[in-house]
């Protein structure tokens, strides 16, 4: 039964959106309903379609008392409202419904396990956010919260877990038809740990063990946590928070991180063998995967970040979009990541130059927009010299510009949107660490009206952005210190 309170977000999203429908937004990626939107949850296909849930405040374009918005997609670039899903109405999640995830059951039900939050008073006056797991049914639209709620509290934690920080649970079904979820949890030093659960069918479930410790060496709170399977490797995905940088790997403030290794999966133990940033730019956070109908395992994240991301002003009527979806592969024990294929059906018009060599700045005909998908080979024009630094700028005109640009001599490759139109000191730049063959490098930029993402050497690197630019600004000019010959290809994006 439809509690009132989530009657009242979906009459209220229903109104805003009549009201403020024309506003420009993303093309094709998705943005809140309306009000706020955070972190990716219950990214999953049922009933024939992607299902992509979200942390959501209806009520204004600022965090607050989390719901979850729902949206749905054919193809994952076309996407249509529903409902929202959750509304915090229940005493076990009073205080919010906080990331989880979902899958389908053997009787076609959808079912989605979330964090539920209530504030407990501490003996010091204080109040702290207790977290627990929950239950939800539904039939894709409608979701009904499971009686047993919460199906695991602070009983459930091993000794050193904080009760205040275990959210966040991502559920798989297992080739034995049983049951797991990892969840993120800080242990009593406010260190980050990911916690393993299984279930014999999705409603009881029972602690296994700490799956992986971060031991003190990335961030503290280990949010978000994904775990998968892709191309004979196992992957761990999680945000830490509270990042110290580690050369041009991580960066301060909230990050992403991925341990690539192996899984015995008769003892439950998961061995790191590699570790990695997710996307090296300035707005990415909270990933979540989902393995398609195809067999192809496709991340999406909230592409925004927490330092920067409350300086909008309360007349916005919506703030928070989410990155493209991107498809995932392991190569030589990197995370690699390309835009999902779905994209290229919103390809139009072409634009292509061969063998462009200049030293300076330069235009091309027909080489412009906010809408694009581009692609740049870029080499020494002059093999003996190699050119000293090569840059692209975009949505640009004499006043704004945002650019990418890359110093071969340094192996760095830099966003910069600091002239994209903010007014305030925020993060502008990051930079990453790319390798290249004597200046060879291949760079593919995707613009949308609000953001920039770049995927480096077929997605070795990707750095995402977003943009504060007028979306009519579509300037784009290509600058090289020596010589640098070059092949664009440019794709207008049609929705």
């Amino acid at each position: 039964m439809t509690s009132q309170s989530l009657r009242d977000a979906r009459k209220y999203e229903e109104e805003m959106e009549r009201r403020h429908g024309a506003m420009p937004r993303p093309a094709f990626h998705l943005s809140a309903r309306i009000g706020w939107m955070n972190d990716p949850n219950g990214f999953s296909f049922y009933k024939g379609e992607y299902h992509l849930f979200y942390q959501y405040h209806p009520f204004s374009s600022y965090w607050g008392p989390m719901h979850w918005g729902h949206a749905v997609s054919p193809d994952l670039i076309h996407w249509r409202n529903l409902p929202a899903a959750l509304a915090p109405d229940m005493d076990y999640d009073r205080d919010g419904c906080f990331s989880g995830s979902a899958l389908v059951l053997p009787d076609g039900e959808h079912l989605l396990m979330y964090t539920g939050v209530s504030k407990e008073t501490l003996p010091d006056g204080s109040t702290r956010e207790v977290q627990s797991q929950c239950l939800a049914l539904g039939d894709g639209t409608d979701y009904e919260k499971y009686a047993g709620n919460p199906v695991l509290d602070y009983r459930d934690l091993p000794e050193n877990g904080s009760k205040f920080d275990f959210r966040d649970p991502k559920m798989w079904k297992k080739k034995d038809q049983t049951y797991r979820c990892v969840a993120g949890n800080c242990d009593d030093a406010h260190d980050g740990q990911v916690l393993l659960f299984s279930s014999p069918d999705g409603f009881c479930w029972k602690y296994e063990k700490v799956l992986a410790a971060n031991r003190g060496r990335f961030g503290r709170m280990w949010e978000c946590p994904d775990f998968f399977e892709l191309d004979g490797k196992q992957v761990l995905l999680v945000s830490p928070q509270d990042m110290m940088p580690q050369g041009f790997e991580y960066h301060n403030g909230n990050g992403t991180l991925c341990l690539i290794g192996s899984y015995d999966e008769e003892t439950d133990t998961f061995t790191e063998e590699h570790n990695q940033a997710v996307d090296y730019g300035i707005d990415f956070y909270a990933p979540q995967t989902v393995s398609a109908p195809d067999g192809r395992r496709i991340m999406i994240g909230w592409m925004q970040n927490w330092d920067t991301c409350n300086l909008h002003t309360p007349q916005q009527p919506w703030f928070g979009q989410m990155s493209l979806p991107r498809e995932l592969s392991v190569k030589d024990g990197r995370l690699f990541q390309r835009p999902v294929r779905e994209l290229e059906a919103l390809r139009g018009e072409e634009v292509r130059y061969e063998n462009i060599t200049f030293t300076d700045v330069i235009r091309l005909e027909g080489v412009r927009g906010r809408k694009i998908d581009m692609e740049l080979s870029v080499r020494p024009g002059d093999m003996e010299n190699v050119y000293r630094k090569f840059a692209v700028r975009f949505a640009q005109d004499d006043t704004y510009q945002t650019s990418v640009s890359y110093r071969p001599c340094e192996s760095v490759l830099k966003v910069d949107r600091k002239h994209s139109g903010s007014r305030r000191a925020i993060i502008h730049q990051r930079r990453c660490l790319v390798r290249s063959d004597k200046g060879r490098i291949k760079i593919r930029i995707i613009l949308d009206t609000f953001s920039a993402e770049v995927f480096v050497n077929d997605g070795e690197h990707v750095l995402s952005a977003t943009l504060y630019t007028n979306p009519e600004v579509s300037g784009i000019s290509f600058y090289a210190d020596g010589a640098v010959a070059m092949d664009v290809v440019k794709y207008e994006l049609t929705i």
